[in-house]
């Protein structure tokens, strides 16, 4: 397993933008699948983005597609999800999960979890 700490979140008016990014330590990081994941009052869980250990495959909920990116520096061991055009419907806390397994991450099975990071995006 390894230890994931998300930070960026925040306070933004409907059409800004957020960072969020997900330090992960661990030796074995750049073999982890990673994903991003929300979980807004009274709903579900729901995975976000996810992308593969060499970056070259990526996941889009469609409801962020063309709004979302993720990407990842394994030297930095860090994973990034840049958040454009946000809206009050993305309000949610934010959280990266990681694993061996992308089809564990996203499933939402993943063995590793950060703690989250709160985004409040106002109308």
């Amino acid at each position: 397993q390894v230890h994931l700490v998300e930070s960026g979140g925040g306070l933004v008016q409907a059409g800004g933008s957020l960072r969020l990014s997900c330090i992960v330590s661990g030796r074995t990081f750049r073999q982890y699948y990673v994903g991003w994941f929300r979980q807004a009052p009274r709903k579900e869980r729901e995975i976000v983005a996810g992308i593969s250990w060499t970056g070259s495959m990526t996941y889009y909920a469609d409801s962020v597609k063309g709004r979302f990116a993720i990407s990842r520096d394994n030297a930095a061991n860090t994973v990034t999800l840049q958040m454009n055009n946000l809206q009050p419907e993305d309000t949610a806390v934010y959280y990266c999960a990681a694993d061996l397994s992308g089809s564990a991450v996203r499933s939402g099975s993943a063995g590793s979890w950060g703690q989250g990071t709160q985004v409040t995006v106002s109308s």
